[in-house]
């Protein structure tokens, strides 16, 4: 299972090629929303979601049967930002389960600006 070719399929909405990742009967949990989804009711939610969107994968880990991206997920645009944690469970090659943990990329809230704690990861915007 080639992770980067899903994420590619993913962000060119492109569901033909994105079904062609899951076994038939998978399934996908949007943890943050609590949201669960078949295969075809997850293709209509990432393909039917507008605008027109890009990304890259941060990092890879693989664990066996289960493979794990922190992946920076924005539109071309680039008015919106999102990264996301994903949790595939592969079988037979291809996906079986994904848990996904979506998060809206901004400033760090006022509180901690104002107490001046941490510091910035990237300088610029916030992707």
């Amino acid at each position: 299972m080639n992770i980067q070719e899903f994420w590619q399929a993913v962000l060119e909405q492109n569901p033909e090629k994105i079904r062609s990742f899951f076994l038939e009967n998978a399934y996908v949990n949007w943890h943050c929303t609590n949201e669960h989804f078949n295969l075809e009711e997850y293709i209509r939610a990432n393909c039917e979601y507008p605008g027109e969107w890009d990304g890259e994968v941060e990092r890879i880990e693989s664990f066996g049967n289960l493979i794990v991206t922190a992946t920076n997920v924005y539109t071309t645009d680039k008015t919106l930002s999102f990264h996301v944690v994903s949790f595939f469970t592969i079988s037979e090659g291809k996906i079986a389960e994904l848990d996904e943990y979506w998060g809206d990329d901004g400033e760090a809230p006022q509180w901690r600006l104002d107490k001046r704690i941490g510091s910035a990861i990237k300088e610029g915007n916030v992707q």
